[in-house]
């Protein structure tokens, strides 16, 4: 008999980017989704930007998500606009009840945080609650070889992807991982939000210091793992 879905995770507020670099502090969004996730997974309501980020996007990155700099300046909007929007709907939606939930969410969260900074757009010093699938992966199937991709962990659990590194089908499949984490270990995880958010941090910290461990003793002995969480900065 499968377990119920938990009530917190009947409505999510999927968020993901697409971006020039790797680097959360010099990188620009170049594209952005937040969809608000019903208790079947499906989209009840999709928010979608493309940007200008007033920078050349790297081929590198143009590789990943076939954006290149000539659509972002022709149909792309202002950055400033873009990011204040993107802050404003993220917010809209935790003051309506809903988490934020980002896969890998430090790397998208700390990204944002930056563009805001840059654009003299307000942000929260601190944005809660918010839900990390591979966080919860990570810390409910730990000894599970192979890698963590997006990718990876949606087939795994059973969720068809779409178009990878589409910043909207990839919102859409990590909060369609999340439901399946959160009924497959429903008695282990925090029954409330605010619990669970705290809980991640926790959570987070200590995986980021194993694997620190981890690496100073079989590569480098001064490796440093950073485990703040959601937002590094």
């Amino acid at each position: 008999m499968t377990a119920p879905l938990p009530l917190w995770a009947s409505g999510l507020a999927v968020f993901d980017t697409e971006t020039t670099g790797i680097d959360t502090s010099s990188s620009r969004i170049v594209s952005a989704t937040i969809a608000l996730l019903g208790p079947a997974g499906e989209v009840v309501e999709r928010y979608d930007w493309l940007l200008d980020p007033g920078v050349e996007i790297p081929e590198p990155a143009i590789r990943v998500h076939g954006i290149t700099t000539e659509i972002a300046r022709a149909s792309g909007i202002d950055a400033a606009v873009g990011v204040r929007q993107i802050v404003d709907q993220l917010l809209e939606m935790i003051e309506r009840g809903f988490p934020i939930v980002a896969y890998n969410a430090p790397y998208d969260l700390t990204l944002l945080a930056a563009e805001a900074a840059r654009h003299g757009v307000p942000l929260p010093e601190t944005l809660s609650p918010v839900i990390d699938p591979l966080l919860l992966d990570k810390q409910f199937d730990r000894y599970r070889k192979g890698k963590r991709t997006l990718e990876l962990v949606a087939a795994h659990h059973g969720v068809d992807l779409g178009n990878a590194h589409d910043a909207g089908d990839d919102a859409i499949a990590a909060g369609r991982v999340l439901q399946r984490i959160a009924v497959k270990y429903a008695d282990v995880i925090p029954g409330e939000l605010d619990e669970l958010h705290r809980a991640q941090i926790a959570w987070a910290a200590a995986q980021a210091a194993d694997f620190q461990s981890y690496m100073r003793r079989v590569r480098d002995p001064s490796f440093v793992a950073d485990g703040r969480w959601p937002v590094r900065r």
